[in-house]
Protein backbone atom coordinates (compact mmCIF):
# COMPACT_ATOMS: atom_id res chain seq x y z
CA UNK A 1 0.00 0.00 0.00
CA UNK A 2 1.23 3.23 -0.90
CA UNK A 3 2.04 5.68 1.87
CA UNK A 4 0.27 8.73 2.50
CA UNK A 5 0.99 12.25 0.98
CA UNK A 6 1.33 15.00 3.78
CA UNK A 7 -0.24 18.52 3.19
CA UNK A 8 3.89 19.73 3.22
CA UNK A 9 4.54 17.54 0.68
CA UNK A 10 1.61 18.23 -1.50
CA UNK A 11 2.06 22.17 -0.64
CA UNK A 12 5.56 21.55 -1.63
CA UNK A 13 4.31 20.17 -5.30
CA UNK A 14 1.88 23.11 -5.92
CA UNK A 15 4.50 25.70 -4.68
CA UNK A 16 6.65 24.26 -7.45
CA UNK A 17 3.99 23.71 -10.01
CA UNK A 18 3.31 27.27 -9.10
CA UNK A 19 6.68 28.60 -10.14
CA UNK A 20 6.71 26.73 -13.16
CA UNK A 21 3.34 28.50 -14.56
CA UNK A 22 4.41 32.01 -13.55
CA UNK A 23 8.09 31.16 -15.64
CA UNK A 24 5.64 30.64 -18.39
CA UNK A 25 3.87 33.58 -18.06
CA UNK A 26 6.82 36.13 -18.13
CA UNK A 27 7.75 33.79 -21.17
CA UNK A 28 5.19 34.63 -23.00
CA UNK A 29 5.11 38.36 -21.31
CA UNK A 30 8.91 38.88 -23.04
CA UNK A 31 7.02 37.86 -26.07
CA UNK A 32 4.50 40.61 -25.83
CA UNK A 33 7.69 43.31 -24.94
CA UNK A 34 9.64 42.37 -27.57
CA UNK A 35 6.98 43.31 -29.67
CA UNK A 36 7.14 47.30 -28.98
CA UNK A 37 5.32 46.00 -25.97
CA UNK A 38 2.14 45.85 -27.16
CA UNK A 39 1.03 43.54 -23.70
CA UNK A 40 -2.41 41.82 -23.44
CA UNK A 41 -4.39 45.19 -24.90
CA UNK A 42 -2.39 47.50 -27.34
CA UNK A 43 -3.87 47.39 -30.72
CA UNK A 44 -2.42 45.41 -33.76
CA UNK A 45 -4.04 47.34 -36.03
CA UNK A 46 -2.70 51.19 -37.11
CA UNK A 47 -4.40 54.24 -37.11
CA UNK A 48 -6.13 53.57 -40.88
CA UNK A 49 -7.03 50.29 -39.66
CA UNK A 50 -4.25 48.43 -41.32
CA UNK A 51 -2.78 44.98 -39.40
CA UNK A 52 0.37 46.48 -37.66
CA UNK A 53 3.91 46.13 -40.03
CA UNK A 54 6.27 46.58 -37.15
CA UNK A 55 5.13 43.79 -34.94
CA UNK A 56 4.35 40.00 -35.24
CA UNK A 57 0.59 39.96 -35.02
CA UNK A 58 0.53 35.82 -35.29
CA UNK A 59 3.18 35.82 -32.08
CA UNK A 60 1.28 37.75 -30.45
CA UNK A 61 -2.12 36.66 -30.67
CA UNK A 62 -0.44 32.99 -29.46
CA UNK A 63 1.48 35.17 -26.64
CA UNK A 64 -1.66 36.66 -25.33
CA UNK A 65 -3.85 33.40 -25.40
CA UNK A 66 -1.39 31.30 -24.05
CA UNK A 67 -1.15 34.10 -21.24
CA UNK A 68 -4.89 34.02 -20.83
CA UNK A 69 -5.12 29.93 -20.56
CA UNK A 70 -1.93 29.95 -17.98
CA UNK A 71 -3.68 32.91 -15.96
CA UNK A 72 -6.59 30.57 -15.90
CA UNK A 73 -4.49 27.38 -14.32
CA UNK A 74 -2.52 29.90 -12.15
CA UNK A 75 -5.96 30.69 -10.71
CA UNK A 76 -6.82 27.56 -9.84
CA UNK A 77 -3.68 26.44 -8.52
CA UNK A 78 -4.09 29.60 -6.23
CA UNK A 79 -6.81 28.42 -4.82
CA UNK A 80 -5.65 24.55 -3.70
CA UNK A 81 -2.84 26.26 -2.24
CA UNK A 82 -4.35 28.46 -0.54
CA UNK A 83 -6.64 25.37 0.88
CA UNK A 84 -4.20 23.78 1.22
CA UNK A 85 -1.96 26.93 3.10
CA UNK A 86 -4.72 27.08 5.62
CA UNK A 87 -5.20 23.54 6.68
CA UNK A 88 -1.07 23.53 6.72
CA UNK A 89 -1.62 26.43 8.98
CA UNK A 90 -3.68 24.34 11.57
CA UNK A 91 -0.66 21.71 12.08
CA UNK A 92 2.08 24.53 12.54
CA UNK A 93 2.35 23.37 16.24
CA UNK A 94 2.70 19.73 15.40
CA UNK A 95 4.99 20.29 11.66
CA UNK A 96 7.05 22.57 10.06
CA UNK A 97 6.32 26.03 10.78
CA UNK A 98 8.82 27.44 8.41
CA UNK A 99 6.99 25.57 5.17
CA UNK A 100 4.21 27.25 6.22
CA UNK A 101 5.75 30.85 6.40
CA UNK A 102 7.40 30.59 2.96
CA UNK A 103 4.00 29.37 1.74
CA UNK A 104 2.12 32.55 3.08
CA UNK A 105 4.62 34.45 0.84
CA UNK A 106 2.60 33.61 -1.92
CA UNK A 107 0.89 36.31 -1.67
CA UNK A 108 -2.27 34.84 -2.55
CA UNK A 109 -5.16 36.54 -0.71
CA UNK A 110 -6.01 40.20 -2.40
CA UNK A 111 -9.15 40.68 -4.67
CA UNK A 112 -7.53 44.36 -5.90
CA UNK A 113 -3.49 44.54 -6.05
CA UNK A 114 -1.84 42.54 -9.14
CA UNK A 115 1.89 42.12 -10.03
CA UNK A 116 3.09 42.29 -13.22
CA UNK A 117 5.46 40.76 -15.78
CA UNK A 118 7.00 41.36 -18.83
CA UNK A 119 4.38 42.48 -21.21
CA UNK A 120 1.90 43.39 -18.49
CA UNK A 121 1.08 39.90 -17.39
CA UNK A 122 -0.17 39.14 -14.09
CA UNK A 123 1.68 37.21 -12.17
CA UNK A 124 -0.01 37.14 -8.68
CA UNK A 125 -2.28 39.25 -6.77
CA UNK A 126 -1.28 41.16 -3.51
CA UNK A 127 -3.33 41.27 -0.07
CA UNK A 128 -3.90 44.91 0.87
CA UNK A 129 -6.11 44.79 3.92
CA UNK A 130 -3.98 45.52 7.12
CA UNK A 131 -4.33 42.75 9.94
CA UNK A 132 -2.42 44.96 12.43
CA UNK A 133 -0.78 48.09 12.96
CA UNK A 134 2.60 49.54 14.07
CA UNK A 135 2.83 52.35 17.04
CA UNK A 136 6.08 51.87 18.57
CA UNK A 137 9.22 50.36 17.56
CA UNK A 138 12.27 50.40 20.05
CA UNK A 139 15.80 51.30 18.73
CA UNK A 140 18.39 49.02 18.53
CA UNK A 141 15.04 46.22 18.54
CA UNK A 142 14.65 43.35 15.87
CA UNK A 143 11.97 45.36 14.68
CA UNK A 144 14.32 48.02 13.68
CA UNK A 145 16.73 45.97 12.09
CA UNK A 146 14.10 44.72 10.00
CA UNK A 147 12.87 47.90 8.78
CA UNK A 148 9.69 48.49 10.69
CA UNK A 149 8.79 51.93 11.15
CA UNK A 150 6.04 53.39 13.36
CA UNK A 151 2.74 53.62 11.63
CA UNK A 152 3.53 50.48 8.94
CA UNK A 153 -0.02 48.84 8.52
CA UNK A 154 0.99 44.96 8.72
CA UNK A 155 -0.47 42.93 5.75
CA UNK A 156 1.13 39.70 6.30
CA UNK A 157 2.58 38.77 9.16
CA UNK A 158 4.73 34.47 8.43
CA UNK A 159 1.66 32.51 8.10
CA UNK A 160 -1.18 34.76 9.04
CA UNK A 161 -3.01 37.22 6.28
CA UNK A 162 -5.87 39.08 5.59
CA UNK A 163 -7.89 35.24 5.44
CA UNK A 164 -7.23 33.32 8.01
CA UNK A 165 -6.50 36.56 10.79
CA UNK A 166 -9.01 36.42 13.44
CA UNK A 167 -8.93 39.62 15.14
CA UNK A 168 -6.46 38.22 18.04
CA UNK A 169 -2.81 38.89 18.99
CA UNK A 170 -2.02 35.96 20.41
CA UNK A 171 -2.26 34.27 16.37
CA UNK A 172 0.40 36.79 16.45
CA UNK A 173 2.50 35.95 19.12
CA UNK A 174 2.00 32.31 18.63
CA UNK A 175 3.90 32.90 14.91
CA UNK A 176 6.58 34.72 16.96
CA UNK A 177 7.25 31.88 19.32
CA UNK A 178 7.27 29.51 16.64
CA UNK A 179 9.72 31.44 14.76
CA UNK A 180 11.96 32.52 16.39
CA UNK A 181 15.96 32.78 15.24
CA UNK A 182 14.18 32.42 12.43
CA UNK A 183 12.91 34.83 9.61
CA UNK A 184 9.41 35.92 9.13
CA UNK A 185 8.32 37.24 5.76
CA UNK A 186 6.69 40.57 6.17
CA UNK A 187 4.14 42.40 3.60
CA UNK A 188 3.65 45.71 4.78
CA UNK A 189 1.91 49.33 3.30
CA UNK A 190 3.95 52.05 4.25
CA UNK A 191 1.90 55.70 2.60
CA UNK A 192 1.34 54.04 -0.53
CA UNK A 193 4.43 51.46 -0.84
CA UNK A 194 4.17 47.93 -0.40
CA UNK A 195 7.04 46.77 0.87
CA UNK A 196 8.19 43.07 1.56
CA UNK A 197 10.79 42.89 5.05
CA UNK A 198 12.51 40.39 6.91
CA UNK A 199 11.83 39.69 10.92
CA UNK A 200 13.72 37.45 12.70
CA UNK A 201 12.15 37.39 16.46
CA UNK A 202 14.87 36.63 18.77
CA UNK A 203 16.10 37.82 22.59
CA UNK A 204 17.93 41.41 22.70
CA UNK A 205 18.41 44.31 24.98
CA UNK A 206 15.00 45.07 25.54
CA UNK A 207 11.55 43.42 26.75
CA UNK A 208 10.02 40.37 24.34
CA UNK A 209 11.51 39.17 21.06
CA UNK A 210 10.21 41.79 18.67
CA UNK A 211 10.75 45.36 20.35
CA UNK A 212 7.47 46.68 18.57
CA UNK A 213 4.31 47.45 19.66
CA UNK A 214 1.09 46.41 17.05
CA UNK A 215 -2.48 47.06 17.33
CA UNK A 216 -5.82 46.58 16.60
CA UNK A 217 -8.45 49.29 16.60
CA UNK A 218 -8.96 48.74 20.28
CA UNK A 219 -6.43 46.54 21.58
CA UNK A 220 -2.31 46.53 21.71
CA UNK A 221 0.39 43.93 22.57
CA UNK A 222 3.82 44.29 23.08
CA UNK A 223 6.22 41.50 22.32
Amino acid sequence: MAAEITTKARLERLMAAKTNLEAQISKNGQILAANDNVGMNGPLVDSEGFPRNDIDIYQVRQARQTIICLQNDHKELMDQIQTLLNKYHSEISTTDPELVNRASALELNSESGEERGAGGAVISPMDTRAIVVVNLVSPNSPAEEAGLRVGDKILRFGSINGNNFKDSLTQIGEVVRNMQNQNVQLKIKRDDQLLDLILVPKTWTGRGLLGCNIVLPSESMEY
